[in-house]
């Protein structure tokens, strides 16, 4: 009889397998991931299919029939860190503070490997609604959305602040969310920084933009210029304090809550009727009940908005959408870019700030918690979302020199303040700012 351990290895070596697949024989990957869910679940798996989608970045979703019943399965995988601890997948945790959660029949959480299985629904994903408005833009279509962002982030400052409670190291370091953040950018052994996927994707590396090819170290030690304006830090400098701005122990001061942690909205139901619409989460892999307040919806805020439209999910639609000029001399990289936000999002970040950002930061003002350098954090959580979900660099992965150029404009933008003057993300964190009472 196999030991748990060995259960583990076997089924994290069995996934990666399937993953693999994925590229080079689908029909065999089909036939593993059944013969996988049979095992996991004892239950019949029959006409089994794989979605194909610009949001599985670090998952794997698809459908499949049980008898007269058909379910929905989503996996969610972090390649090369199976030695990641904690506690996945908990629903309930979401469920009992009154958050709106999908609830799985059958779930199996393992480091490194989460696989859950729902129901299926007939409802949308709303990054699919969104991104139809995105192009398409609906007047009846916005309405619905727009009512139903609002009451999902009353929703969620509602649960923030009744949930907002003091937080210790220890309680903080064992939430998953960290998986998303600090743990990327260290080797998860020996705790090295840099490490994860921030050594693999840039460090020593090449970067590609149009026209141009620079080095790490000529990419990371330039001073930035950003659509003409002075950045302080450079790209080094943004990943420095990221690494110390992310540090779970460096993240209590502003109290905990419970959240979801990665609630971009590939991970939300679109559930339209005929008075409105409701949102529901699902996948809540990284969900906790002592998540950082600065941490808890950087990646909503970050990957519904700021990701949008296009760059960071189509890349190659990007390409032929946005227009993007890099210069580098003299230890200045400059970085011009006619990519903005769309429409939609502009009206989804509007009631980001005045639905949970401004009157949450209010609150942690109101109760003494909110640190003195709380911007610091939320902008090294803004920056690091596209960092390290997956490898920016131009013709590598999933991106090319125009998409590669706007990210790390965006990245910049986020992760440091300018020299002088405004921009999109200063305009956000004035607006946020409770002492600012120009917002």
């Amino acid at each position: 009889m196999k030991s748990d351990s060995e259960f583990e290895n076997n089924l994290i070596s069995r996934t990666g397998k399937i993953r693999r697949l994925l590229h080079t024989n689908e029909h065999q990957a089909r036939t593993e991931l059944a013969n996988l869910l049979c095992e996991l679940f004892d239950v019949n798996v029959e006409a089994l299919r794989i979605n194909h989608d610009q949001y599985s970045l670090n998952s794997m979703n698809g459908f499949f029939q049980s008898g007269d019943e058909t379910f929905f399965f989503k996996f969610h995988q972090e390649d090369g860190e199976e030695d990641m601890e904690g506690e996945y997948y908990r629903a309930e945790i979401l469920s009992n503070a009154g958050l709106p959660v999908d609830i799985p029949v059958m779930k199996s959480s393992l480091p490194g490997e989460q696989i859950l299985v729902y129901p299926k629904r007939d409802d949308k994903r709303f990054s699919d609604i969104l991104f139809e408005l995105d192009r398409f833009p609906n007047r009846q279509v916005e309405e619905k959305v727009l009512m139903a962002e609002r009451n999902l982030n009353s929703k969620i400052l509602e649960v923030a602040i009744q949930t907002l409670h003091p937080v210790n190291v220890t309680q903080v370091r064992n939430e998953p969310i960290h998986h998303l953040f600090y743990d990327r950018m260290i080797n998860l052994k020996s705790m090295e920084f840099p490490g994860g996927r921030y050594k693999d994707f840039y460090i020593g590396k090449d970067f590609q933009f149009p026209n141009l090819k620079l080095t790490w170290e000529e990419f990371s030690q330039a001073r930035l210029v950003i659509n003409g304006q002075k950045m302080r830090l450079t790209f080094a400098e943004i990943f420095d304090e990221a690494f110390s701005n992310l540090n779970p122990k460096n993240l209590t001061k502003a109290g905990g809550f419970v959240a979801h942690g990665d609630a971009h909205n590939a991970n939300i139901w679109f559930e339209s009727h005929v008075r409105g619409a409701n949102l529901c989460y699902f996948d809540p892999a990284f969900a906790g009940e002592h998540i950082p307040s600065l941490l808890a919806e950087a990646k909503a805020t970050f990957h519904n908005i700021f990701a949008h439209p296009l760059w960071l999910y189509d890349s190659d639609t990007a390409a032929s959408t946005f227009d993007a000029n890099v210069d580098y001399e003299n230890n200045i990289l400059s970085i011009t870019t006619n990519w903005a936000l769309s429409s939609i999002r502009e009206k989804l970040l509007e009631i980001k700030i005045n639905f949970f950002w401004k009157p949450l930061l209010e609150h942690l003002n109101d109760q003494k918690l909110l640190p003195f350098k709380w911007h610091k954090s939320l902008r090294s959580a803004l920056a690091m979302c596209p960092a390290l979900v997956m490898n920016l660099r131009g013709n590598v992965d999933r991106h090319n020199q125009i998409s590669s150029a706007i990210a790390f404009s965006v990245i910049a933008l986020c992760g440091s303040e300018p020299e002088e003057g405004s921009n999109i993300i200063t305009d956000f964190f004035r607006q946020i700012d409770p002492l600012n009472k120009i917002a």
